[in-house]
This record gives structure tokens, sequence and C-alpha cells, in this order.
């Protein structure tokens, strides 16, 4: 079973579509792909169709919508039969368990469990001083991202929790990419994808320190410094902040540096704070 919940949400099994068109099941099978191997209790999966006020009939139209997911998991595992010979049943695969269900991804591929690895393996590279890895590895790992995850599925409170970790994952792992690939010299590639993003997050502070970084390293000393006025003013209209100590450290490190002093002598140390060059 291959499993993409980074985007457009899919289910696949023997390369057989896995994917109710009622949005009911699509929001079951999203909860339950998501914690594929795990037992979901039916109370989460209540509070994920219906909220806080499931109708009497709850139990009864979940179980309907679990025999829904069997008929279309039924289906696959017979079109893979002549090739592998299906071991499992629909039931095995979509299992009942004490207390709630569980989905067998039968040893297949999740994109979210990918992308929690190659984090996972960024950040200890990264910790390590391996820019070159730490940049390879987050760059796999945001490309797994084809939109917003479960695009298009309708969300209720769990999935929408979800949705917002892994936002959050995806963030982190960007602005950690980005600074690898600034300690790396490679401020002049970044500088068109960074105009995008200091867009798409106007309060966004640590990606708006890089791109004043990398703005300066490129000899755009007079930019830099007005990309900083520009988010100060956002911050404090928009949230009523001034920007944080960090990003009051670039700015003053970019002031520091001088005109005279050229791009370089603004760079990271090793454990990635600011510092001025000599």
């Amino acid at each position: 079973m291959n499993i993409r919940l980074l985007g457009t949400f899919e289910v696949t099994l023997n390369g057989a579509l896995v994917m109710p068109t009622a949005p009911k099941p699509r929001q079951l099978l999203a909860l339950l792909a998501l914690h594929a191997d795990q037992v979901v209790p039916v109370a989460s999966l209540a509070e994920e169709l219906w909220g806080g006020r499931p109708p009497r009939t709850a139990r009864t139209t979940l179980q309907t919508y679990v025999l829904q997911l069997r008929e279309l998991i039924a289906a696959a595992l017979e079109k893979g039969q002549d090739r592998r010979g299906a071991r499992k049943t629909a039931k095995d695969v979509l299992a009942t368990v004490p207390g709630g269900y569980l989905l067998d991804s039968v040893g297949g591929t999740i994109d979210v469990r990918e992308l929690e690895r190659l984090t996972g393996v960024g950040y200890r590279a990264m910790d390590a001083g391996d820019f070159q890895g730490a940049a390879r590895h987050l760059r796999e790992a945001l490309a797994l991202w084809t939109g917003p995850a479960f695009a298009d599925v309708q969300a209720g409170p769990q999935l929408e929790m979800e949705a917002k970790r892994l936002e959050e994952m995806r963030l982190c792992a960007l602005d950690t990419r980005v600074e690898a690939d600034l300690r790396l010299g490679r401020h002049r590639d970044l500088l068109v994808e960074l105009t995008v993003l200091v867009n798409r997050y106007p309060t966004h502070e640590k990606l708006h320190g890089q791109y004043m970084l990398a703005l300066h390293r490129s000899g755009r000393r007079g930019e830099a410094l007005e990309a900083y006025q520009r988010i100060r003013s956002t911050l404090v209209r928009e949230l009523g902040l001034e920007p944080s100590g960090e990003l009051r450290r670039v700015q003053q490190v970019i002031l520091m540096a001088g005109p005279q002093a050229g791009p370089a002598a603004v760079a990271y140390g090793r454990r990635g704070r600011l510092v001025r060059s000599h």
C-alpha cells in the first residue's frame, strides 16, 4: 500500500486506487492512513467525522463507512491476486480490533513517515556540521510535498490539527535547509526563492533574517536593511510587536560590517550564531 498525504490524498494498493469519492469515507480513510499500522480508537474516528456532536447512529454509520472502504480494498487485492497471490483479505488490511480499527500498510510507503525520516537525518547532519548532507536530505524531504496536507479532504478536528503540525514541520525543514545553503555560500542561488518566501510568510522572522543575509552577501547591503524595515513595520502593524533579538542582531551585524567590509563580513559561526568576520 502506498499512501500520500502531503498534498492531494491518495492511497493505492497493488497499483489500484483505494479512494472513496464520498466526503465522510474519504475523511475516515485519511485519518486511518495517517496512523497506518496503529490502532485508531472509535472515539477518535467519531470525533474526526462529527466533532463533539456525533449522531445517535454514529457507530452504525461508522461501520457502514468501514464496509465501503473494505469493498475498495477487496477490489484492489483481487486485481493483484494473479500477479502476487494475495494472502490478505480486506478484513486483514482494514482490521477491526478491540476499541477501534487498524489500517495495515502491507509494508508499503507512507510519505509522512519518509518526511519524518529525512528531516531527522537532515537535522542530525546539521548538528554535525555536515551542511552539504543536511541541505540534500532536507531538500529531499521538502520535495515530498505537492500541496497542503490532506488538500482534497474535508478535515475535522484531528486532521486539522495534524495538518498544522505537518505544516510546522515543513517550515522548520525549510528554514533549516536555507540555513545550510547559506553556510555553503549559496546566497545568490537563494535570492529568488527567499524573495518568494518572505512575501508568502510576511511575519516569519527567520526567513526574513536569512533573506537579509543573502542580500548582503550578494553585495546588496542597502536592500538588506530595507528588508529589515519592511518586516519591522509589518510586525508592529499586524502583531503590535518589535522584531526579535535575533532579527535585530542580523540588522546590527550588517550595519557594523559596513559597505567597505564587503558581504563576506557577515557569516554564521559553527553553531549558527551570527558573527562578524575579522
